[in-house]
């Protein structure tokens, strides 16, 4: 497969287009404008993000000021507060929603919009206003993301196709274990890949350090526990675990696994011993981050992109507290990881609502993000401000580099680079004006490189109100009730009663439905990607 053919926006490309997006709204002369851009009627357009942590402001840095200088368009953010579920059902239910909408490629929400017609469709009006489109989109990405209907609603960032794996070596997954290195190290660097190893090295960093800064230690860390369980101790841990997504042909009960249920059992253990604390059960992503900045956790199966920010913070401050990536859980075989990179979906998917007033400059938002100088502009920010051409090759500007590594949180406010708007960033393409990883978290990325994969079995999807999606939707209500049980159960006895229990309901539940329509899709999508 080929990646996408981009557009070259420069001063020739931004003038040329002729877009009737871009032009039809000028108020003032062509002749008037400055370099590189072309003057439009200011207009703000409400884009909303499905994620409570998101509060990234529009206005005031390098990258969003640019993007406003060039076309017009002003953006105000909005994020949910509270339940990111209940408040976009809330909006769709009063008709009630943004401009632009981005949230994650497999959220029901998404083929609810597109079923009551409250999102345009994006092949409609690249047609109408912004031909150019086509020229910035993927067109594997189109092919992938056009419905029955042969439309195209939605645009995914950090989206790759299989050629990519085998284009670029480092492609990473965004899975890691991690642990605290100062505490790490004064452990002696235990080896955490087998249950007694790992049961050691965290009982021993619980005696030596029961409080770091004044804050009491979390021995371990995990994401947070929603209605479908917590990635830490099921998908994540599983992948750890090299347990394989299927077997003959056939889509695997990965949750049976004996590998899995060892280790499940080794955190129950730990539990009982009171080295899972009641934080990790209730805490949402804000807590999280507040506890990760102080470094209370001394390790975790986490994604190492949720970090970032806190990881300069620790850096610039304490650079012998950040977290590091090391070998974790491993398979009783001691196999390696098997960690999914990013697919064909992506991560969120980006939707033009119904009620947006201007459809037209929507559009060419989007083909201005997707294309060669949005791309760069998102990942390098300005030449000559963040970044010099040097030898053909882009180069971030040291200055501007340190304040990257140190103040993640100034950096944004400052240059706004980086993919601080990442809703349209497409990695692979960004790849080709990649910097060197710089510490503190290019470490964690570096460590994923042999392990990454493109994983065709990432790639399922239940359709809403369908017996086996809504028989999907019940298992993981379920599961996301059974797991914290298992982790607090007090006997291995009460643990196997739970699992038997869980795995009786599964079934009454339609589990069966469930693994043959994951078959079928897992089969299809192989065949559709041609991967063997």
């Amino acid at each position: 497969m080929n990646r996408k053919r981009k557009i070259n926006w420069g001063i020739t490309g931004l003038l040329a287009m002729g877009m009737a997006s871009v032009l039809a709204a000028c108020t003032v002369p062509e002749e008037q404008a400055a370099p590189g851009q072309v003057l439009q009627e200011p207009i703000t357009l409400d884009w909303y993000v499905n994620y409570t942590w998101y509060s990234t402001p529009w206005g005031g840095n390098l990258v969003s000021d640019t993007i406003t200088e060039e076309t017009g368009i002003t953006i105000n953010f909005i994020s949910p507060i509270g339940n990111e579920e209940e408040k976009f059902n809330a909006m769709i239910s009063s008709d009630t929603l943004p401009d632009i909408i981005t949230l994650g490629w497999w959220e029901n929400a998404v083929d609810m919009m597109i079923d009551k017609n409250m999102v345009y469709a994006l092949n409609v009006l690249a047609d109408q206003y912004d031909a150019y489109f086509w020229e910035a989109a993927d067109p594997d990405v189109v092919s992938w993301y056009t419905r029955e209907d042969g439309n195209i609603y939605c645009y995914p960032n950090s989206s790759y196709v299989p050629a990519d794996y085998e284009k670029y070596e480092n492609i990473g997954s965004n899975q890691t274990f991690l642990v605290r290195k100062d505490i790490y190290e004064a452990l002696g660097s235990p080896d955490m890949t087998t249950p007694e190893g790992f049961s050691d090295a965290v009982r021993r960093a619980a005696e030596l350090f029961p409080e770091v800064d004044g804050y009491p230690l979390i021995p371990i860390g995990a994401h947070s526990f929603t209605s479908t369980g917590c990635v830490s101790f099921d998908q994540y841990l599983q992948n750890f675990l090299a347990i394989p997504f299927e077997k003959d042909g056939q889509y695997y009960d990965r949750y049976t696994d004996p590998d899995y249920l060892i280790w499940l059992k080794t955190f129950r253990e730990l539990g009982a011993e009171g080295y899972l604390k009641d934080d990790i059960f209730i805490d949402q992503r804000t807590q999280m981050d507040e506890k990760l900045a102080r470094g209370q956790y001394f390790c975790m199966i986490y994604q190492r992109t949720d970090i970032a920010d806190q990881q300069s913070a620790l850096y610039a401050e304490h650079p012998e507290r950040i977290y590091i990536a090391v070998d974790g859980p491993k398979n009783a075989a001691g196999d390696d990881p098997i960690l999914p990179g990013a697919g064909i979906n992506g991560w969120t998917v980006t939707l033009i609502s119904r009620n947006c007033e201007y459809p037209d400059r929507a559009i060419s938002l989007f083909t201005y993000l997707m294309s060669d100088y949005g791309q760069k502009l998102i990942y390098l920010g300005v030449e000559g401000v963040t970044y010099d051409m040097v030898d053909g090759s882009p180069v971030v500007k040291e200055e501007v580099r340190q304040l990257l590594r140190t103040d993640r949180a100034a950096y944004n406010r400052l240059y706004g680079a980086d993919d601080t708007y990442w809703m349209f960033q497409d990695n692979a393409r960004q790849l080709e004006w990649r910097q060197p990883p710089t510490e503190p978290n290019g470490q964690l990325e570096e460590w994923t490189y042999p392990y990454s994969h493109y994983l065709a079995q990432y790639e399922i999807s239940f359709e809403r109100n369908t017996e086996v999606g809504n028989a999907d939707v019940k298992i993981k209500e379920l599961w996301s009730k059974t797991l914290p049980a298992l982790l607090l159960a007090a006997s291995e006895e009460e643990f196997d009663r739970l699992f038997a229990d869980f795995l009786e309901k599964r079934e009454q539940l339609g589990y069966s439905l469930v693994l043959e329509e994951c078959t079928r899709q897992m089969n299809e999508t192989k065949k559709r990607l041609g991967i063997e």
